[in-house]
């Protein structure tokens, strides 16, 4: 793993509940979106955990897309990407985004606005440190909108997310805007609890969480339509879900259900093997 050295985050990133890659969740904290030093730290080990290079330049951004391990976010109805050096990200970082914007969206009137995805080391700012997650491509920046409305209810949906320990987030200053820290495993298993395996309709409904509630009739699955890591060989447009390994699953009758190859899954999900267990979540292709 290409890894960076320590350092400092002078712009303080966002408090939230860390969670390892499995295993039972620590003692509950309250959330908040000022930002401390050990939410960098927390970020950082998440990022180790789950095994993410920081990518040091542009090239080694293209590599990983065309290794499927970074997902093409090209915007729609709901979200738009502004000002991205790159707007390619972690499969999760592109599920939550399109989520989130959909009911941002339904409840504000407004489009969500996402500034920054992975941002490799060569493009990072002065004021940012070699802890910074963006490079690994798991942090998305949203703008923070002119609507006290639409903040507040941004607001209050980033805290009830990091109450469940699914990310961390922070209000940023300068320019205003919110980084928001997805943790990968967390936030697919997280999803594939409130969806029932890919129903395609949220359940168990909470006030505040884009996760939670219904979804329109027209949504035929976890992640809106999005495009598929372009890699010059005119690669069908795809969208994501998660999905719940359940017992007598193979990686193989995975890829044959959601017509796609062993391959594909082992890049989307950046395994070194076809073992898989029970209970483990997968990111897979939606139609």
């Amino acid at each position: 793993m290409i890894r960076a050295s320590s350092g400092i985050l002078r712009g303080l990133l966002g408090l939230g509940v860390i969670l390892g890659v499995a295993g039972p969740a620590p003692p509950a904290r309250a959330s908040s979106l000022r930002g401390s030093m050990s939410s960098v730290t927390r970020q950082d080990r998440m990022a180790e955990a789950h095994d993410f290079s920081h990518l040091r330049n542009s090239r080694e951004v293209r590599k990983f897309v065309d290794m499927g391990l970074l997902v093409r976010l090209p915007g729609d109805a709901h979200y738009s990407v502004e000002g991205a050096s790159f707007p390619y990200a972690r499969p999760a970082v592109k599920l939550f985004i399109e989520r989130l914007s959909r009911q941002y969206h339904a409840a504000t009137g407004e489009r969500l606005v996402v500034t920054s995805l992975t941002r490799p080391l060569s493009r990072q700012p002065r004021n940012a440190s070699d802890h910074s997650v963006h490079p690994t491509g798991m942090a998305a920046d949203i703008r923070r909108s002119h609507s006290r409305r639409a903040r507040r209810w941004l607001e209050q949906t980033l805290l009830t997310l990091e109450d469940r320990g699914v990310l961390e987030a922070t209000r940023e200053r300068h320019p205003p805007h919110y980084h928001v820290a997805v943790f990968p495993n967390q936030y697919t298993d997280y999803v594939a609890r409130k969806t029932g395996r890919n129903a395609g309709v949220d359940v168990d409904p909470e006030p505040g969480d884009p996760g939670l509630a219904q979804m329109a009739s027209t949504d035929t699955g976890i992640g809106s339509s999005g495009d598929a890591p372009a890699t010059g060989g005119g690669r069908e447009d795809l969208s994501y879900a998660a999905y719940r390994v359940r017992r007598g699953d193979s990686l193989w009758s995975i890829a044959r259900r959601h017509r796609t190859t062993v391959g594909r899954l082992k890049q989307l999900n950046a395994m070194s093997s076809s073992e898989i267990f029970p209970g483990q979540t997968l990111m897979v292709p939606s139609p």
